[in-house]
């Protein structure tokens, strides 16, 4: 077979092996994004509800279940949001 293939298998091996538990060399990296008060970030804009929800690509509705604590944000969004956390200016920022 190719290198690459068997570069591939190898990777493969390695993360069945790992997940089964089995040493390994693998190297794990744990990024941890904190938890966001996303009222507490919108408000630091200066933002409605409904502009701020637009500028961030989201329906209003999802804003307020997270405002309200019924649901939270996840991947990108979460992200995102610890973004705008350390720099409120960045919504107007990107968005001129």
């Amino acid at each position: 077979m190719s290198e690459v293939y068997d570069s591939l298998m190898e990777g493969l091996n390695e993360a069945v092996a790992f997940a089964r538990g089995e040493k390994t060399n693998v190297i794990v990296h744990q990024i941890e994004v904190p938890t966001v008060d996303v009222a507490a970030i919108r408000a630091s804009t200066g933002l409605s509800q409904g502009a701020f929800a637009r500028s961030i690509g989201v329906a209003k509705g999802t804003l307020l279940n997270w405002e309200h604590g019924r649901r939270h944000p996840t991947g990108p969004a979460q992200v995102l949001l610890a973004m705008i956390a350390k720099k409120p200016s960045l919504v107007s920022e990107l968005l001129r």
